[in-house]
């Protein structure tokens, strides 16, 4: 069997970007069981209740939702265990501080195969309030609309 190449996107968390203000991201592995791998490959997961814990100095993703493998027998999995994440001790050591120092929460953002691996995608975040938000969707209309003009303006068009 060919070994795969490249990045498979399982599942995206988009409501953490606008919930959340993202300092700093990491890649890191994690530990699963046979039917929790197979349920990722057919494209089957949810983060959006997902979070990081580190607990004596190993971090642990809480609350992502991987449904039971449908050919599972007694061999298939919680769906809403908590799962141990692969990370170096120096990353550990790094998110723990900040988020003891800072008040900082730790999100999945994405959960995704490379190289055959499965990996999780998570984000040191500061909750954002309720005028941040809007700030950030002002902001990105103001954008948006910019490029139109400007694509328009390219094309000859008038106002």
């Amino acid at each position: 069997m060919a070994k795969e190449q490249g990045q498979k996107m399982v599942a995206q968390n988009k409501k953490a970007r606008h919930e959340y203000a993202i300092e700093d991201t990491f890649e890191a592995g994690l530990v699963l069981q046979g039917t929790e791998v197979k349920s990722l490959r057919m494209g089957r997961a949810s983060l959006v209740d997902g979070f990081v814990d580190i607990d004596h100095g190993e971090a642990w993703l809480h609350a992502v939702h991987i449904p039971e493998y449908s050919q599972g027998t007694w061999t298939n999995h919680a769906a809403r265990r908590k799962r141990k994440l692969l990370l170096n001790r120096v990353e550990i050591d790094k998110i723990e501080r900040r988020v003891n120092e800072k008040g900082l929460t730790v999100v999945p953002l994405s959960l995704y195969f490379k190289d055959g691996r499965a990996k999780v995608e998570i984000a040191l975040a500061k909750g954002k309030k309720s005028w941040d938000k809007r700030q950030s969707i002002a902001e990105r209309t103001a954008n948006r609309e910019k490029e139109q003009a400007l694509g328009r303006h390219l094309k000859g068009m008038r106002d």
